[in-house]
């Protein structure tokens, strides 16, 4: 923007300067070619009134050339008989204009040479011509020096409306481009940052109607969250009742199907409830060491392995492992892909949990010896699973910029691809 507004200025006050200095330049032209042949035209009747008023004197030859020696033009004078007197060309008495005012005619002619004026003067004796010549040279002195004047002076003028105009464009764009930057937070989920209201009314308007914005995106997600937190809250009790009625079914096939599809139902509404219930978070850019958060985590869930007797084995990075993922957010990642283990896989089914940390970013990898996830198009969802864990999983992953892959064969393996973070708090 404010490049646009500077070359806008710079065009339009171009313009009208060009508009002026162009006119003026060819008036300084003129008026150095008129003051020249002014000047001239003085110079040859003050040489003229000398010569009506010595004519026939033997000393005007003497006189007429210290007049001329100081005068602007090239002056000189043509006698009747035909002598030159000052300074002056020796064919000048068989010139035709000097023919021509012989005959009492005063004019002013001008060639590639300059500008010629001829005078005459009418005594006794005859008629004298005085032949003034002014040069080309001297009908442009001073235009140059003039010209660059005003170049300079117009250039001066683009350069201080240019600075003008940066200023005020500054004024303009500073606060459009703090707006823009709120914008691009709120879209990265830092819901806590809000404009600062400044620049002209129409950006200071602006200002406050993305700050409600701001506020009216935090109460909806608040109140979703309530809503989805407190439905799901409302259905333990009738699944906790169902579980009670499938323990009383006599027939003891019938009872186990029950008793596993309601333990699904109660996996499936607990992990709705915790999702519901994270807090809104302010930001998304919060940053976590992964290698302390995997190796807590780890620490918890091998006591679980322990007493089933499930091998578990996890590698870490030697030096920490910053990520821009908040530690809860990741530890609720983790505890989905290791309880989906548990719960769907064998006790003596393997887990392994690797972390790596290549340039830019970090990888994360939890297998399992388990029967796997059945075909790819699955997505994850293990035989008996409703896959809602790992839905929520991947959606927290996404989110923070990573991805979540998922492969199957002889066990299934779960590979996350995190952004690195440069200063990162656990």
């Amino acid at each position: 923007m404010r490049r646009r507004i500077g070359w806008l200025v710079a065009a339009t006050t171009s313009a009208v300067i060009l508009g002026f200095v162009i006119p003026l330049c060819l008036l300084v032209q003129t008026l150095a070619h008129e003051r020249a042949v002014s000047t001239a035209r003085d110079d040859a009747d003050d040489v003229a009134l000398i010569v009506s008023g010595l004519h026939g004197d033997p000393g005007l030859p003497d006189v007429v050339r210290t007049a001329t020696a100081s005068t602007f033009a090239a002056t000189s004078v043509v006698t009747p008989r035909g002598t030159v007197m000052g300074d002056g060309d020796a064919d000048l008495p068989t010139d035709p204009d000097v023919e021509r005012a012989r005959e009492g005619a005063a004019f002013t002619t001008s060639d590639d040479d300059g500008v010629t004026i001829l005078s005459p003067v009418v005594t006794a004796d005859g008629t004298y011509v005085v032949h003034a010549q002014v040069s080309d040279e001297q009908l442009s002195a001073g235009v140059t020096r003039a010209w660059f004047a005003l170049g300079l002076l117009g250039l001066l003028l683009i350069i201080a409306a240019l600075v003008i105009a940066d200023r005020f464009a500054r004024r303009i764009s500073t606060p459009v481009t703090a707006l823009a930057d709120v914008a691009l937070q709120l879209r990265d989920g830092e819901l806590d940052v809000r404009a600062v209201p400044s620049g002209p009314p129409e950006t200071v308007e602006l200002a406050d109607a993305l700050n409600q914005l701001a506020d009216r995106i935090s109460e909806l997600l608040v109140a979703e969250r309530a809503a989805v937190g407190d439905l799901s809250h409302r259905l333990r009790t009738p699944v906790t009742a169902l579980r009670l009625d499938a323990e009383a079914v006599a027939d003891p096939g019938v009872a186990q199907r029950l008793q596993e599809h309601v333990a699904h139902l109660q996996r499936t509404v607990d992990a709705i409830v915790r999702d519901a219930r994270r807090p809104v978070r302010h930001t998304i850019r919060a940053g976590c060491d992964a290698r302390t958060v995997v190796a807590d985590r780890m620490a918890f869930w091998s006591a679980l392995a322990e007493d089933q007797g499930r091998p578990v084995r996890v590698r870490l990075t030697d030096g920490p492992a910053p990520v821009a993922v908040d530690a809860a957010d990741l530890t609720d990642v983790l505890d989905v892909l290791v309880d989906n283990v548990f719960a769907h896989t064998p006790e003596d089914a393997a887990i392994d949990v690797t972390l790596e940390a290549p340039g830019g970013q970090v990888l994360m990898e939890i297998s399992d010896t388990g029967p796997g996830i059945g075909s790819p198009g699955d997505a994850g969802e293990r035989p008996g699973s409703t896959g809602l864990g790992l839905q929520i999983a991947r959606r927290t992953v996404a989110a923070i910029g990573g991805t979540m892959d998922i492969r199957s064969g002889a066990g299934t393996t779960v590979t996350l691809t995190l952004p690195a973070a440069q200063h990162a708090t656990a």
